[in-house]
């Protein structure tokens, strides 16, 4: 069975995506963590490993790693950048079993990558998958909300809102 691997250049996502251009401009990390969030989605609904590298930004230290909503998350050691990293990962992760997808808009990444075997998607192209990825989780979510079982007394947002606490346990 064939194992899919998304590689993901952060910060070239989150120049690419409006949502999170607009995040960044007030705070970076909040377009991190929602960057995060989306790849964590998208790994729910393919079943592919993400694994998430951002430039360290020439900060002292050692490459760090981390997994965050079930997603790897790496940030690069100090002078390496998010390109260099990606490149690495593609040559440790190749395999006959394996196909990894690098996901930049950074033309001579692509190039350098698909030299290598992986295919390339571009942000704008991983953003519009995500896009029809959330309209089918929507309408997953509707269907399922259609189809739970409907009280015979009528009953308040809030008086329902409390019982289905109650269901599920919590106060």
């Amino acid at each position: 069975m064939k194992t899919d691997v998304l590689l993901v250049d952060g910060y070239n996502v989150i120049g690419a995506w409006r949502e999170l251009r607009q995040l960044k401009e007030k705070r970076l990390a909040d377009a991190r963590d929602r960057l995060l969030e989306r790849m964590a989605e998208y790994k729910a609904h393919t079943g592919w490993r993400v694994i998430i590298v951002f430039d360290a930004h020439l900060m002292p230290g050692v490459e760090k790693k981390k997994r965050q909503h079930n997603v790897e998350v790496v940030f690069t050691r100090e002078n390496e950048t998010a390109d260099e990293r990606i490149e690495k990962l593609v040559t440790e992760l190749s395999g006959r079993r394996v196909q990894i997808h690098v996901a930049t808009s950074d033309l001579t990444e692509q190039w350098v990558i698909f030299a290598q075997g992986a295919l390339r998607k571009s942000s704008r192209e991983l953003e519009i998958e995500m896009d029809e990825i959330d309209e089918i989780i929507s309408e997953k979510v509707k269907d399922f909300q259609d189809q739970r079982p409907f009280s015979k007394i009528p009953l308040t947002d809030e008086v329902a809102g409390i019982f289905e606490k109650w269901r599920r346990g919590m106060k």
